[in-house]
């Protein structure tokens, strides 16, 4: 039985981007992406470290940041052509490697 592609929708703001995601539509695509369903041919955007980060599970959380540094990420992220929460999950993966490697 083939099953039903899911399709993302365009979104009027990040908060409704974000329920998306959250949905169990939204879910269904991130598991059938990591599971190598997705689209044919496709293959992940970004470095090395932007395709590992997407292959390990991982755990929602709320972080409250200066508005200020926000706006840096986002704009570094732009800058690289990646999503700035992305560029975010790289910035903690690599300091907490570095700082692992001090102890």
């Amino acid at each position: 039985m083939k099953s039903k592609s899911i399709v993302m929708p365009k979104f009027v703001s990040e908060a409704q981007e974000a329920d998306w995601w959250a949905s169990r539509e939204g879910r269904g695509l991130v598991k059938r992406k990591a599971a190598g369903t997705g689209k044919a041919g496709s293959s992940p955007k970004g470095s090395r470290l932007v395709s590992q980060l997407s292959k390990v599970a991982s755990v929602q959380i709320a972080l409250r940041l200066p508005e200020p540094d926000v706006a840096k990420a986002r704009e570094i992220a732009t800058r690289k052509g990646i999503g700035y929460q992305t560029l975010l999950k790289m910035l903690v993966h690599e300091g907490l490697r570095r700082e692992s490697r001090r102890a």
